[in-house]
């Protein structure tokens, strides 16, 4: 048991479907079969959203070494002890923001300063983090700045497809004007690097997507595939990445869903994450890339409107704490 890593979860918004999700997922043998669970939230708004999910206990701790990893023992540190109605399912307020940040610190610190193996985190509500007096864009961006990361690249995955993006949360006109060579470059590198540490790939097989239909059209519906992308993609292979692109956006992920390529890097959001959801609705996992911690995440919010209905689908969730434990494998695999 002791061998098995120990991976931090953060409970998200109290008032999301957070705390239900883990009660569902942590009732899973096989997610004991694979790791030593821990949550970072609050005791009371967890036994709130697990009324009638199972048969279930939890034990307050106070550091990781304590962790037992006992099915059906949630074991927590109670970095919050809200009050009741900080907890209401569907009801967010300013107080469970802050908290909802606060388990994401506390994790960010356990995972460096490594008394936990991985992070995994619940959906979190980007207006509420902001009211908390952090104004990023997404968990992605938060971690990025709280581990001192320069470029960390955000990958949604599963069994068919894996997809990295170059731009994320922003407005779809504002995507060209960030896009540049470097940028692409990184962004690749980042992905390549990750399939053969992460996922223990070798020569690992990555297509870029271009940006405009049919790869630009020589020009025809926009500059950026042949000013920007495809430069970007040849000096990445110039660097050693046997790289392949751009792509039209319309036929790549057929490709790469079907096994002739392991990730496609995709120039933004909803490009890259429309077909990479149409296949993985509810088992895709977010993975934060480049950063010097492992997290993984659940790839959807926090979905209010179902929070406390006892119907939020923990899918994602298991497959993050897998993922998770996967890439600790992974990486002391090739550690030796």
């Amino acid at each position: 048991m002791r061998d098995l890593p120990l991976i931090a979860i953060t409970m998200g918004d109290p008032a999301g479907i957070g705390p239900e999700i883990i009660a569902k997922a942590l009732l899973m043998p096989d997610v004991y079969r694979v790791c030593r669970p821990l949550v970072l939230g609050d005791i009371g708004c967890l036994k709130m959203g697990s009324k009638g999910i199972g048969s279930l206990s939890f034990q307050g701790i106070s550091t990781p070494s304590e962790t037992t990893g006992r099915q059906g023992l949630i074991e927590v540190i109670p970095v919050s002890e809200l009050r009741a109605d900080s907890c209401l399912p569907g009801q967010p307020t300013k107080a469970g923001g802050k908290a909802m940040i606060d388990y994401v610190l506390k994790a960010v610190e356990l995972t460096a300063g490594r008394q936990v193996s991985a992070m995994v985190t619940c959906p979190i509500s980007k207006e509420l983090m902001h009211q908390a007096g952090y104004q990023f864009e997404g968990h992605t961006e938060l971690l990025a700045h709280l581990t001192g990361t320069q470029h960390c690249v955000m990958m949604l995955a599963g069994d068919k497809l894996r997809v990295s993006l170059v731009t994320v949360h922003c407005a779809l006109r504002e995507v060209p004007g960030r896009l540049n060579k470097d940028l692409i470059v990184k962004t690749i590198s980042i992905t390549y690097r990750s399939l053969e540490r992460d996922f223990g790939i070798e020569k690992p097989r990555v297509a870029v997507a271009s940006l405009n239909p049919h790869a630009g059209e020589a020009g025809l519906f926009g500059p950026e595939d042949k000013t920007i992308v495809g430069p970007a993609v040849e000096a990445a292979r110039d660097s050693g990445l046997p790289i392949d692109g751009p792509f039209p956006a319309d036929t790549i992920f057929y490709h790469a869903s079907i096994g002739r390529y392991d990730a496609v890097v995709a120039m933004y959001h909803d490009q890259g994450l429309i077909p990479l959801k149409l296949l993985h609705f509810s088992d895709a996992v977010n993975i934060s890339l480049g950063l010097p911690i492992i997290r993984t995440s659940v790839d959807h919010g926090t979905a209010y409107d179902i929070a406390g209905k006892g119907v939020a689908d923990p899918s994602s969730l298991i497959a993050a704490i897998k993922t998770a434990a996967k890439i600790v494998g992974a990486r002391r695999k090739a550690q030796g």
